[in-house]
């Protein structure tokens, strides 16, 4: 006596419970044929039916809990990460946007070559906070203020970044955000979107001599300092913030001024690197004057003097006999003198 084919179906699915609901209907149309045939497989038939009411049942209970919905996240976040997501790109790796912008929501980029043309390079990445998402607008800004302080440690020589070159970053959206995604990845790319870079910025211990590398990792210490000048535009509605910010000036120029090895320069570089050195020691002795000044004219008086002491223009002779950039950038061709702002003192040694 044969053995009924849709029992044997019935009971497959029943195991599997790949489709739970077709398994029952087989297993009843199974039964039907058996007592008409007089086949063997009841058993099959009725097992599988049992096994597709109890798939059933599952099946119900996920979709009313909102597993199912947690499955497809999680197989979308899978099949969004695979091959080639933006936020795979390890630093120092270059990229071209599918859509030709660095704005807007990205889930895949062509990672390419940075010696030939590409849209962007990746200098950093870290990590968010965890708690809930804090906006599209919020972390935005966060991510501009975090990778504008990075740039400095991949592409240590800013005289060596273009001008046409801004910072952009990629950020986790709201949906990748609940799926646990918390990474911010720091883009160099060109300020028009239908421009492009080429070669890559870094400059970093990677790719520079000891000397550049000496040279840069001082004059990075000073610019961050710099970078901290007081919000308020003028020394008169701040004179107690301008004092503090120059006292701390005028520790990190001394402290940088005795670390700077000069002996152990090249000699083309030792002539020039000890010039420099000497009026980084007098403008420390201005910034401190500056830090105990009474009054604001008091202050602008030393303050003057400090800053003229380290003017971008006077580190030219030493960048050329190190083998670095030799041309400001334009943000610094303005007035050297002028205090707050972003820019500090609007030095950048």
């Amino acid at each position: 006596m044969p053995v009924n084919g849709l029992a044997i179906a019935a009971l497959v699915l029943g195991i599997l419970c790949f489709v739970p609901a077709v398994g029952l209907v087989l297993g009843i149309v199974a039964l039907v044929q058996i007592k008409k045939r007089g086949e063997r497989g009841k058993g099959m038939a009725v097992g599988g039916m049992v096994m597709s009411s109890i798939g059933i049942g599952l099946l119900a209970l996920v979709v009313a809990t909102g597993g199912a919905r947690d499955f497809w996240d999680g197989f979308r976040g899978a099949a969004n990460d695979s091959g080639g997501a933006a936020f795979s790109l390890e630093v120092g790796e270059c990229f071209d946007s599918l859509n030709g912008s660095l704005r807007g929501l990205a889930f895949d980029v062509d990672k390419v070559p940075c010696s030939g043309g590409h849209d962007a390079e990746v200098f950093a990445e870290f990590a968010m906070g965890d708690g809930d998402y804090p906006g599209d607008s919020a972390l935005a800004d966060e991510a501009d203020r975090r990778c504008y302080r990075e740039q400095s440690g991949y592409a240590m020589d800013s005289w060596a970044v273009p001008d046409n070159v801004d910072v952009y970053s990629f950020t986790p959206t709201s949906q990748s955000w609940r799926r646990g995604d918390r990474e911010v990845s720091c883009l160099f790319g060109n300020t028009d979107e239908r421009g492009s870079l080429t070669g890559s910025l870094r400059n970093d211990q990677l790719t520079l001599d000891p000397d550049q590398y000496s040279y840069l990792s001082s004059a990075r210490a000073i610019n961050n300092v710099l970078a901290g000048a007081p919000e308020a535009e003028s020394v008169e509605d701040d004179l107690p913030g301008y004092k503090k910010w120059a006292a701390s000036v005028s520790e990190i120029v001394a402290w940088q001024a005795d670390g700077l090895p000069v002996r152990t320069f090249a000699p083309a570089a030792r002539g020039p690197v000890a010039a420099l050195v000497k009026d980084m020691a007098l403008s420390a002795k201005e910034w401190a004057k500056a830090a105990d000044a009474p009054d604001a004219d008091t202050f602008y008086t030393h303050y003057e003097k400090a800053v003229k002491l380290i003017d971008p223009r006077k580190t030219v002779t030493t960048r050329k006999a190190l083998g670095l950039a030799t041309t400001p950038p334009k943000y610094d061709e303005g007035d050297a003198s002028g205090g707050g702002g972003e820019d500090g003192a609007g030095i950048e040694v």
